[in-house]
């Protein structure tokens, strides 16, 4: 039963997670207004929750269910596509955090000379 019931936990986080990627990507435009702005802001945050969950809840599928940790430790498929899913989430933050970077100096030295 417990099989079953990470099962079914597991499969609609990952429907969700496609979703917002639909979303996103659909949303993301050139020239978007600040409330889309906002609002992809706030699917990427659902995505963070949900592949937080997905890797919580596909880890204790690997460790608790119906084949155990043993088939999984040393299949290949299941540690790429694990490394894809985080690599994938690792990624899209290092970006974020990349194109944010920039404006580092610019706030550093407006503030530097009094403004703000």
């Amino acid at each position: 039963m417990l099989d079953l019931t990470l099962a079914i936990a597991h499969h609609p986080l990952i429907f969700g997670i496609f979703g917002i990627i639909c979303a996103e990507l659909w949303a993301v435009r050139p020239g978007q207004s600040a409330g889309t702005v906002q609002r992809v802001a706030s699917m990427d945050l659902w995505y963070g929750v949900l592949a937080a969950a997905i890797i919580v809840i596909g880890f204790c599928r690997a460790i608790f269910a119906a084949k155990g940790w043993a088939y999984y430790a040393h299949n290949a498929f299941f540690w790429a596509k694990s490394s894809t899913f985080d690599l994938k989430t690792v990624r899209r933050y290092l970006h974020r955090e990349l194109s944010l970077f920039v404006f580092l100096p610019i706030f550093a030295a407006a503030m530097a000379r009094g403004h703000g």
